[in-house]
C-alpha cells in the first residue's frame, strides 16, 4: 500500500512510522510545507496513559520520548496574592521540537520518506495522488487544514472561534509545577498557563478575553511591546526571567490568536481519480481540536494514529470498513474530551465570573472545571489538599470541626438562609406524584413519600407543584392549597417531618396555565383530558401541543388580580401549615413561565414585550406572596434558564431574570431549564443544567439550586464545593432510594448524619458491609490513572 501523509506534525509522523513498522513493504511518504525544525509552539504535555499507549504501539520511539520528558506532579495556582497547590496529577512535558526530532528520526530509520519544504496545493491534490501512486491519504495538516477546507462539503467542519486571545511564548524560568497565574487589570483579567518541558525552558501561554485584549491596545503593539507587556504583568511569577517568541512567521498582534474548536461530521472524503476512488482521512487537529487548557491536542493526534493503524490492520483489504471503524471509535473518545475541553475553555473565558470566589474555592473550581476530575478523584490524587479544603469549607458554613476530626464533605455541611438552617445541602426535588384525590386533597401517599425521604436524611424535602386553585392543576389528581381542608392535611405531613427528622420541608406553589387539564404521566403526558376538563388561561392565547391541546385564552387584568390573590391565599395557608420554605414554580411552561418566555408571551400591553414587561406579572405575584410569607422564612423561585428553542430565553436572559427576583426579595433561584415549548431541542448530558445554576449564582449574585441528571454524591460534592450552586436537588435517585442521603453519608463514613433511632440496627449492618467492600476494593485496585490537566 502507498500512503501519502499530508502534514509533518506529531500525529502525521506517528501514523507514518506505525504503518511502516507494521508493513515494511508499504511506501509511506510524509509531505510537510515547513522545514524539519520549524515549530510554532514550545512544549507538549502527555499523560502517563498516553505514554503507555505509545509504548504499546512502538516501544522504541516511546522510550526515547519518555527519556526526554520532564515530569512533575503539582498544580500551582497564583490568585489574589495567594499561591495554592495540589499534587498527584502526574504530568509530563516534552519540547515540541524534541518530539518532532524523535519521530522524524524513527520514521527515517524505518524507511518513511520525509519531504519538507514541499507545497501540496489543495487544488492539485488529485494529480499529486496520481503521481505518488497513493492508495490512502492521511490529512494531518493541522488546525487550519487546507484540505479540510477544500472538501468541506464532505467533512462538514464546524469551527467555533473562541472568545479569548492567547499568545504562545517560552521562558527560561523553570517551573516546579504546572502553573496557572491570574492577574486583574483595570480593564479585565489576564491568565497564564505555564509548565517546564525540558531542563532549561518552559511554555508560557498568556490569555485574555478579546474585549480585554482590544482595550489593552495590544492590537497596536509591536512584537517587543506585546511581549514586554506580558513580562511586566507576570513579573512576579516569572521571577525576572524574560519571555521569548518562536513565531517568526507572525508579526505584532498576529501572534495573539483565538482558539478554533473544530469538529467534523465526517472524517473521510473519497476522491475520484483515474486510479479509482482514493480516501482522504482526517487525523489530529484537522479533524478535531481540544483547547490547550487541558493539554490534550497532541495526545488526541497520537492516539488517532494508533487507532487508524489498528483498524487498517484489522480490516486489511477493506479500506472502507477500516476507515469507518476508525471514525466511529475515535469520534466517541474525541467527543468526551472535547466536552471536557469546552467546559475548561468556558471557565477560562469567564475568569471574572469566578474571581469573586474566595481563593480556596477559586482554586478548587479551577481544578474541577472540566468535570473530568471529580471531588473523589481529586481526593485520590491529593487527599491532604481535599481534606484541608473540606475543613475550610465546613468552617465557612459555620461548622466547628475539632482539630483531630476530618471535616465532612461539602454536601453534609449546613446551609442557612434567613432564619432557616438546613442540616445538609441535599434537596428532594419537587416531583409530581399524581396521587391526590380529584378535589386536590393530598393523601397518605404524600405523607409516606415526603416522610420517607425526610427520615432518609435529606436536608430539605419539597412538595410537588401544589396548585393554588382548581383550574391551576396540571391533572385532576394534582394536590392543591386552595382550602383549609387541604391545609390541614398538609399540616399533618409537616408535623411528621418536624417531629421525626431534622429535615426542613418546603411548599412549591404553581399554576399550570396552558399545560393544565391533562392526563397523568402514565396515561399520556401532556395529553388533554377527554372528560372533565376545565378552561385554561395563559399569558397569550396558546395551544401547548399544536392541534391537540386545549387552547388557553389570554389572561385579562381581572384574571391577573384573581390569580395573584390565589397565590397569596395559598401562601398564607402554607404559613399556617408550618412549612419552612416556599418555592414559586415559574418554570417549565406553566403560567408564570409562559409570561417570562418570548415564545409564549405575545402580549402588546404592559405585561408583554421586552424582558421587563414579560416579568412584570410574575414579579407582582412574587411581591404579593413575599408580603405575606414570614420574613424569617426563605422563598426560592424556579425558572427555566433556557427554552432550548430559537427565539426563546437563553442563559443570558436567565441571569437578568434572576437579578429581577433577587432585587424583589427572592433568596434563591432553583435553576431548571426547558419544557416551555414542545419544539424544544435540549442538550442532555451529565449534570446538564448545572452550568446554568453556576452562571446565575456568579453573575446574578444570588444563591442557586442545581438540578438535572445529578446522580451521585461525588457529583453533588463537586458542585457545592466549587461554588457552582448552594444546594443540589436530587430527583430520580430519591425515587429509587428514599434513604439516598443516609446511604451516601455511610459510604463516606460521615457520622454526623442523623438516622432514625428505629433504623440504627440497619445502619450498623450497612457500615460493616461498606467497610468490607472498601477493604476488598482496596486490595483489588492498583494506582489511579493520572496525568491529565482536566
Amino acid at each position: 500500500m502507498n500512503v501519502v501523509v499530508v502534514g509533518g506534525g506529531p500525529g502525521g509522523l506517528y501514523a507514518a512510522l506505525l504503518m511502516k513498522r507494521r508493513d515494511p513493504r508499504a511506501q509511506i511518504t510524509v509531505i510537510e510545507r515547513h522545514r524539519p525544525d520549524d515549530t510554532f509552539g514550545w512544549g507538549v504535555v502527555l499523560s502517563d496513559q498516553t505514554v503507555a499507549n505509545l509504548r504499546a504501539a512502538d516501544p522504541q520511539s516511546a522510550d526515547e520520548i519518555a527519556a526526554a520528558m520532564h515530569r512533575w506532579d503539582d498544580i500551582a495556582i497564583h490568585f489574589a496574592e495567594r499561591t495554592m497547590r495540589s499534587g498527584g496529577h502526574g504530568f509530563s512535558g516534552i519540547g515540541r521540537k524534541k518530539l518532532l526530532a524523535i519521530l522524524q528520526q524513527r520514521c527515517r530509520a524505518l524507511g518513511v520518506v520525509l519531504r519538507f519544504e514541499t507545497e501540496l496545493p489543495p487544488e492539485a491534490i488529485e494529480s499529486a495522488i496520481v503521481a505518488e501512486q497513493g492508495d490512502l491519504v492521511i490529512v494531518a495538516d493541522g488546525i487550519n487544514s487546507r484540505l479540510r477546507e477544500r472538501f468541506a462539503s464532505t467533512y462538514r467542519p464546524d469551527i467555533d472561534l473562541r472568545r479569548c486571545r492567547y499568545i504562545w511564548l517560552g521562558t527560561p524560568k523553570r517551573f516546579d509545577a504546572f502553573t496557572f497565574a491570574f492577574k486583574e487589570t483595570p480593564i479585565g483579567w489576564f491568565q497564564a498557563h505555564a509548565y517546564q518541558f525540558d531542563g532549561d525552558t518552559s511554555t508560557f501561554i498568556v490569555e485574555t478575553p478579546q474585549e480585554v485584549w482590544e482595550q489593552a491596545g495590544i492590537a497596536d503593539m509591536s512584537d517587543g511591546e506585546s511581549i514586554a507587556f506580558c513580562e511586566s504583568l507576570f513579573a512576579d511569577v516569572l521571577g525576572g526571567e524574560p519571555l521569548m517568541s518562536n513565531a517568526a512567521h507572525l508579526r505584532g498582534s498576529a501572534q495573539w490568536i483565538r482558539f478554533p474548536r473544530v469538529t467534523c461530521a465526517e472524517w473521510v472524503h473519497w476522491l475520484d481519480t483515474e486510479r479509482g476512488r482514493i480516501p482522504l482521512v482526517l487525523l489530529g487537529d484537522s479533524a478535531h481540536t481540544a483547547h490547550f487548557s487541558i493539554g490534550s491536542g497532541s495526545k488526541l493526534a497520537l492516539e488517532d494514529a494508533i487507532a487508524l493503524d489498528v483498524q487498517l490492520a484489522a480490516h486489511a483489504g477493506d479500506m472502507s470498513a477500516a476507515l469507518s471503524r476508525y471514525q466511529a471509535e475515535r469520534s466517541v473518545e474525541v467527543l468526551k474530551l472535547q466536552n471536557a475541553a469546552r467546559n475548561s475553555t468556558e471557565w477560562f473565558e469567564h475568569v471574572d465570573r469566578y474571581a469573586t470566589l474566595a481563593p480556596e474555592q477559586f482554586a478548587y473550581s479551577l481544578l474541577t472545571r472540566s468535570q473530568r476530575i471529580s471531588h473523589e478523584n481529586l481526593r485520590v490524587r491529593d487527599a491532604a489538599y481535599v481534606g484541608a479544603f473540606e475543613r475550610w469549607f465546613a468552617q465557612q458554613s459555620g461548622m466547628a470541626v475539632a482539630p483531630d476530626n476530618a471535616a465532612p464533605p461539602a454536601i453534609f455541611t449546613p446551609f442557612t438562609v434567613r432564619g432557616v438552617t438546613l442540616p445538609n445541602r441535599i434537596v428532594v426535588s419537587p416531583m409530581a406524584q399524581y396521587s391526590a384525590t380529584n378535589d386536590g386533597m393530598p393523601t397518605d401517599w404524600h405523607l409516606v413519600h415526603l416522610g420517607a425521604r425526610a427520615t432518609g436524611g435529606a436536608g430539605l424535602v419539597m412538595t410537588e407543584m401544589t396548585c393554588v386553585a382548581p383550574d391551576a392543576r396540571i391533572t385532576p389528581v394534582c394536590p392543591g392549597m386552595w382550602n383549609d381542608e387541604q391545609r390541614d392535611v398538609w399540616a399533618r405531613i409537616v408535623r411528621f417531618v418536624h417531629e421525626h427528622t431534622p429535615a426542613k420541608i418546603g411548599l412549591q406553589l404553581g399554576h399550570a396555565g396552558a399545560k393544565g387539564a391533562t392526563k397523568t404521566m402514565w396515561d399520556g403526558i401532556d395529553q388533554p383530558l377527554e372528560h372533565g376538563a376545565w378552561p385554561l388561561i395563559a399569558a397569550s392565547e396558546l395551544q401547548y401541543l399544536d392541534g391537540i391541546s386545549q387552547t388557553a385564552r389570554a389572561m385579562t387584568r381581572e384574571d391577573m388580580l384573581r390569580v395573584t390573590g390565589e397565590f397569596v391565599q395559598a401562601a398564607q395557608r402554607g404559613v399556617a401549615a408550618g412549612f419552612d420554605w416556599l418555592e414559586l414554580h415559574f418554570a417549565h411552561g406553566y403560567l408564570m413561565s409562559g409570561f417570562l418566555s418570548p415564545l409564549t408571551n405575545h402580549r402588546t400591553d404592559a405585561y408583554g414585550g421586552d424582558r421587563a414587561g414579560r416579568a412584570k406579572f410574575p414579579l407582582e405575584v412574587f411581591a404579593a406572596v413575599r408580603a405575606v410569607w414570614p420574613s424569617d422564612r426563605p422563598i426560592s423561585v424556579r425558572i427555566s434558564a433556557h427554552d432550548w428553542a430559537t427565539g426563546g430565553n437563553t442563559d443570558n436572559d436567565a441571569v437578568d431574570i434572576a437579578r429581577l427576583f433577587r432585587d424583589a426579595g427572592a433568596d434563591m433561584i432553583d435553576v431548571s431549564a426547558g419544557q416551555v415549548v414542545k419544539r424544544e431541542r435540549p442538550v442532555y448530558g451529565r449534570m446538564w443544567q448545572t452550568p446554568f445554576a453556576d452562571r446565575v449564582r456568579q453573575e446574578a449574585g444570588i444563591a442557586t439550586i442545581a438540578v438535572g441528571a445529578i446522580t451521585d454524591a461525588d457529583q453533588a460534592n463537586g458542585i457545592i464545593a466549587s461554588g457552582r450552586a448552594d444546594l443540589v436537588a436530587i430527583g430520580r435517585p430519591h425515587l429509587a432510594n428514599p434513604a439516598w442521603t443516609l446511604m451516601e453519608a455511610a459510604k463516606y463514613g460521615y457520622a454526623g448524619a442523623v438516622w432514625p433511632v428505629q433504623y440504627l440496627a440497619g445502619k450498623s449492618q450497612l457500615d460493616r458491609l461498606i467497610e468490607r467492600e472498601r477493604s476488598m476494593r482496596a486490595a483489588a485496585e492498583g494506582a489511579p490513572p493520572t496525568g491529565e490537566l482536566t
